[in-house]
């Protein structure tokens, strides 16, 4: 949520940031003007309120006939005040309204512009030169068939498209990878969670999913709960109400299942797990001081990128542009893997610094010397399991269709140095 005094101090720079994601300018001064007719909501009230005592005050003196009046007069004047309470009701709801529609202030050095104008602030690894050690790429679809480790014609037969069966060693290389990715969390300071995977409206309003993002979204509606796209989402609610004491940053990493519609993928990465209704997980997400959160973004950035090290993927850094960051975010840094079989880089992990947007709508907030103050929050995905798995499979594929294990993951396998055929 947009903080109201930099709103009023400087509406240009809201309106920048929004001109920046390509959204409504004109929510800008929507927003103003209710603030402005809320605040003098207020004013009535508060008038009346006051009027109100004081009419009670002489109605406790008076006697006989002033009495009588005092008692009419103020009968009136309490339906006033009725009425100005429940216009200010209906007030605070349409601003309340108008600031949820509004994304958080983008960062200034993001970089500004569409999906296609991230910048690239990183290459790491070396892509291996298949044609030269005479192996022809196979995809992760055709390698998890001869290995015995995907099945998506029974997770289509089962649950329809875009779901699969994880079988055999796919099921261990999952176990293999939250392991790891868990083992390095916990050495980086992480405190390990399971959290639940439904969450109710005000958790996922709150995270901000149920703006832009709100048709990926799935919903069990004779329960009103959420099955979450992410666990960014219970992480983010789970101080939801509360102030924080201690020391900071407060890191989380939790493992959970997730799912999403993909509504407006039609068409796109339709074969195989890359882009599928549900994966399995590790996500951290960091409370610390708002004056520390830039450093903390490029600290979750590097735990990212020690746990792509680790399984020996060559992959790239961008700065995502403006108009291609989620509502929360104020900046995103995306880790892309390279996939063999398409010949290009595809996003695998990301880490945003969602500034106070997010502490706001959930009220969290940190204690202070001199009371409270607002909390900044940061998410970062360690590991999405199937495109981690994608990855894997292409990049340490060999020529008869096997795949060399990582050595990282080799402990969690029972030692083994490669995935062999079935």
């Amino acid at each position: 949520m947009i903080d109201l005094a930099t709103l009023r101090l400087d509406p240009g720079a809201v309106k920048r940031s929004q001109a920046a994601r390509g959204e409504s300018e004109a929510l800008v001064d929507d927003v103003l003007a209710a603030d402005i007719a809320r605040r003098s909501a207020v004013g009535e009230f508060e008038a009346l309120r006051t009027k109100q005592k004081a009419l009670g005050s002489q109605v406790a003196k008076a006697q006989g006939g002033e009495k009588q009046a005092l008692l009419t007069e103020s009968k009136s004047l309490s339906d006033q005040v009725k009425a100005a309470e429940g216009a200010l009701r209906e007030m605070d709801a349409a601003l309340d309204s108008l600031v949820l529609g509004l994304s958080n202030l983008v960062d200034a050095e993001a970089p500004v512009g569409t999906e296609d104008d991230f910048v690239v602030l990183k290459e790491v690894g070396s892509k291996r030169d298949f044609p030269a050690e005479g192996i022809t790429v196979r995809d992760h679809v055709e390698l998890g068939e001869l290995l015995g480790a995907i099945d998506i014609e029974r997770g289509a037969k089962v649950s329809g498209s875009r779901f699969y069966y994880l079988t055999g060693q796919g099921a261990m290389l999952e176990f293999a990878l939250i392991q790891l990715a868990m083992t390095l969390a916990q050495k980086n300071g992480f405190i390990p969670m399971i959290p639940p995977a439904l969450v109710k409206p005000a958790a996922m309003e709150g995270t901000g999913f149920l703006g832009q993002a709100a048709e990926n979204v799935y919903r069990l509606e004779a329960d009103d709960l959420y099955l979450v796209g992410t666990s960014e989402v219970p992480l983010a609610a789970y101080h939801m109400d509360e102030i924080l004491d201690g020391d900071f940053p407060l890191r989380y990493v939790a493992y959970s299942p997730c799912f999403r519609r993909e509504a407006g993928s039609h068409g796109k990465d339709t074969r195989g797990i890359f882009r599928v209704h549900w994966f399995d997980k590790v996500e951290m997400f960091s409370f610390c001081p708002v004056d520390e959160a830039q450093a903390e973004h490029q600290r979750l950035l590097s735990f990212e990128e020690e746990f792509l090290q680790a399984i020996e993927i060559p992959y790239r850094v961008i700065d995502v542009a403006t108009g291609d960051l989620g509502s929360s975010a104020a900046r995103k840094f995306d880790c892309e893997a390279w996939i063999p079989s398409q010949e290009r880089y595809r996003e695998v992990t990301s880490t945003s610094n969602c500034t106070t947007f997010q502490s706001r709508r959930l009220k969290i907030r940190k204690r202070t010397t001199d009371g409270v103050e607002p909390i900044a929050t940061l998410n970062g995905t360690l590991c999405a399991v199937t495109r981690i798995i994608v990855a894997i499979l292409e990049n340490h594929q060999e020529a008869d269709g096997s795949v060399r294990i990582p050595k990282a993951l080799q402990p969690y396998l029972g030692g083994a140095s490669h995935f062999k055929l079935k």
